[in-house]
């Protein structure tokens, strides 16, 4: 009878890193298409050129972000799974008091920085100065940033991804919704100011700078959320260090040590995988002045930032909040000595990220004018042209994201930091022969952008194979995925085309579009045996899934 009892609470135990990946997943989701909802009517209102500008200074605010306290959760978050696996809560504890002051001192410095450096960063490394306003706005919210990833992390660690989840959800809507509202007003006072002034600076200068106004009110808002929840949280994890016998209590200074040792890869992993999009940004400005074309350079920025890069990060966010979940599941699992479970988490993770990467890469291909063109008022064509050629960067950078995870997770911090700096160093070599060489303009960083992606995958998962032991299952992780993926798509676009021609609306014809492609790559999902009725009820809303899937005779 106890063994009975033991049995499935195991597999509950080790499904639930699945059902957290799930509700993190579903919290990005929401958080991206929040993202990309308020962005459109934004960059509608103050133009390609502002919405560059925009997006330029968000790269030098995300380097900041990411050298600062953008490593935090994870690197919190795998420090304290590891004490709670060894029912060690007090030294838990103290890791994340050891992650507050760290929070106080980089956030801090990193704030000053962005903001006193401003006009350097603008001027020398974005070639455009008109950015510094936006900079400069973004800087108090590293600060935010780095104690909000702190309690992020600490929560992550003890296993519960739901106030990540909600916190991020209640930062984008304040986000929205104030970002628009500013962007608005500071555009209209901008293209005032030019109006009296007879120049065409401050319009697109003070609209991008009003779009990063809600960065730092949403900051807030998670914040305050996630030390509401801390403090309801203190009672119970009070009584969990009373309970806690651990004799040996680890020292601040010895956590200190490990919490930087742990979090320098990290960072460095982290800038190297992400600062290519601001040596890419830094590279295309330089060569569009040096070609005589600076007044196109923002522009066409704007479209690869605000249309092509931010749709193909609505399938990513899946990647990236399987890669935060499984991380401490994983490092708990590590710690335990479970080599066997190890592997399957693996397996399970990279497979999942498949099955919704696969997809929506076609899908964008399929559809990815009249989405650009349902979306956006403005040089729709270029959008369109991007998104139909570099599509496969979302499978790319979705399974590179969840190898880093694999990689982090299994104590290979330094892995990852290799890979990277291999990948960029090819990156920026292939960028600069696209550019200077073959003169393709913006299509250049689009393609070197996917080359990117695509070496830290082939790198990362030959470290994953020779750490690990491990061969991906390549059936139902890929090729099942890709033929549904295949009918799917054509599927969408039939329907596409005809209702286009019936109805003369493009976008009512791209929306059943898109509900039509869900529906047909479920049942395709089921036909090929991609998923089974077990993985299906692992994750949240599965049961409705398995439901619908038996009404229709598929299971």
């Amino acid at each position: 009878m106890s063994n009975q009892n033991q049995i499935p609470k195991k597999k509950k135990k080790s499904n639930n890193f699945l059902v957290q990946g799930t509700i993190l997943a579903a919290a990005g989701i929401l958080v991206r298409i929040i993202g990309m909802v308020y962005r459109i009517p934004m960059q509608n209102k103050i133009g390609n050129e502002a919405m560059g500008i925009y997006s330029s200074a968000y790269y030098i605010y995300n380097i900041m972000l990411l050298l600062s306290s953008y490593s935090l959760p994870l690197a919190v978050s795998k420090m304290v799974s590891a004490r709670v696996a060894l029912g060690q809560h007090k030294n838990a504890y103290r890791i994340f008091q050891s992650s507050l002051i760290f929070s106080l001192i980089s956030g801090g410095a990193a704030c000053l920085i962005t903001f006193f450096g401003a006009d350097f960063f603008a001027t020398v490394v974005l070639s455009e100065p008109a950015a510094a306003y936006s900079i400069r706005v973004l800087a108090p919210t590293i600060f935010v940033m780095a104690f909000l990833g702190t309690l992020r992390g600490y929560f992550q660690g003890m296993g519960t991804m739901i106030p990540t989840a909600v916190s991020q959800v209640l930062e984008q809507i304040v986000n929205a919704g104030i970002s628009i509202l500013a962007a608005f007003l500071l555009f209209d006072m901008g293209a005032a100011r030019d109006v009296r002034e007879g120049t065409d600076f401050y319009a697109s200068a003070y609209g991008a700078a009003g779009g990063t106004v809600g960065t730092a009110a949403g900051a807030l808002t998670a914040l305050g959320f996630c030390i509401f929840l801390y403090v309801l949280f203190r009672r119970v994890l009070k009584k969990q260090m009373r309970r806690d016998n651990t004799v040996m209590l680890e020292s601040y200074g010895n956590i200190a040590r490990v919490l930087i040792a742990t979090i320098i890869p990290v960072i460095i992993s982290g800038t190297v995988y992400n600062i290519s999009n601001l040596v890419d940004n830094s590279i295309y400005g330089f060569y569009m002045t040096s070609a005589g074309e600076a007044e196109h350079y923002m522009a066409n920025w704007g479209v690869y930032s605000g249309q092509y890069y931010l749709l193909i990060n609505v399938p990513i966010a899946i990647a990236n909040s399987l890669a935060s979940s499984m991380l401490p599941s994983l490092t708990r699992t590590v710690t335990a000595g479970e080599k066997g479970e190890v592997l399957r988490k693996v397996n399970v993770t990279i497979r999942f990220s498949m099955i919704v990467a696969i997809p929506s890469a076609v899908g964008l291909t399929v559809l990815g004018y009249p989405i650009v063109d349902m979306l956006f008022s403005q040089d729709t064509r270029l959008g369109g042209d991007l998104l139909f050629l570099g599509s496969l960067a979302v499978i790319f950078f979705s399974l590179s994201t969840v190898t880093n995870g694999i990689l982090q997770g299994i104590n290979k911090m330094k892995v990852p930091v290799r890979n990277a700096l291999i990948a960029l160093i090819l990156h920026v070599g292939i960028l600069i022969a696209l550019l200077y060489g073959l003169k393709t303009g913006i299509y250049g960083v689009v393609i070197a952008n996917m080359l990117f992606g695509l070496t830290m995958c082939i790198l990362n998962g030959i470290s994953i194979a020779n750490y690990l032991n491990y061969r991906q299952e390549v059936k139902k992780t890929f090729v099942l995925p890709a033929l549904a993926s295949i009918i799917m798509g054509a599927a969408a676009y039939l329907v596409y085309y005809l209702l286009r021609l019936l109805t003369k609306k493009p976008s009512l014809a791209c929306l059943a579009a898109i509900v039509v492609a869900v529906a047909v790559y479920f049942v395709m999902l089921i036909v090929f045996r991609c998923v089974t009725e077990k993985e299906l009820l692992s994750v949240p809303m599965g049961g409705k899934a398995v439901t619908i899937a038996k009404k229709l005779h598929l299971m």
